[in-house]
C-alpha cells in the first residue's frame, strides 16, 4: 500500500510564493516518476511538473521559469516551489507517484492553492 500526503497549499496574493510538499510511504520502488498535477474548477487535471528518480524534470509551459520541482529520494518526497503566482494558478494540486516497474499510479488527496488578484 502506497500513500501520498501533500501539504503547503493556501491562499496567497498574486506575485507571491508557496511551497508544496508531498511525502510518499509504503512499498516504493527506486525507479519512478513523481510529480504535481492540478485541476481548476471546470477544467481537466493537467500536469504541472514531474521529475524522474534520476532528477530529470519536465514542466508545463505555463509554469516554466516560475515553478521548480525537486525531490528527496531518501525521504520519498517531492516538492514544488511556486513563485510569481498568478490567479490562473488557482487549483487543487495533486501529488503523483508512478511506479514504472509495475506501471501503477498513486495520487494524493490534493491541496488547494488559491491566488487572489
Amino acid at each position: 500500500q502506497v500513500q501520498l500526503v501533500e501539504s503547503g497549499g493556501g491562499l496567497v496574493q498574486a506575485g507571491g510564493s508557496l511551497r508544496l510538499s508531498c511525502a510518499a510511504s509504503g512499498n516504493i520502488f527506486r525507479i519512478n516518476f513523481m510529480g504535481w498535477y492540478r485541476q481548476a474548477p471546470g477544467k481537466q487535471r493537467e500536469l504541472v511538473a514531474s521529475t524522474t528518480s534520476s532528477g530529470t524534470t519536465n514542466y508545463a509551459d505555463s509554469v516554466k521559469g516560475r515553478f521548480t520541482i525537486s525531490r528527496d529520494n531518501a525521504k520519498n518526497a517531492v516538492y514544488l516551489q511556486m513563485n510569481s503566482l498568478k490567479p490562473e494558478d488557482t487549483a487543487v494540486y495533486y501529488c503523483n507517484l508512478n511506479q514504472l516497474v509495475i506501471n501503477k499510479d498513486y495520487w494524493g488527496k490534493g491541496t488547494l492553492v488559491t491566488v487572489s488578484s
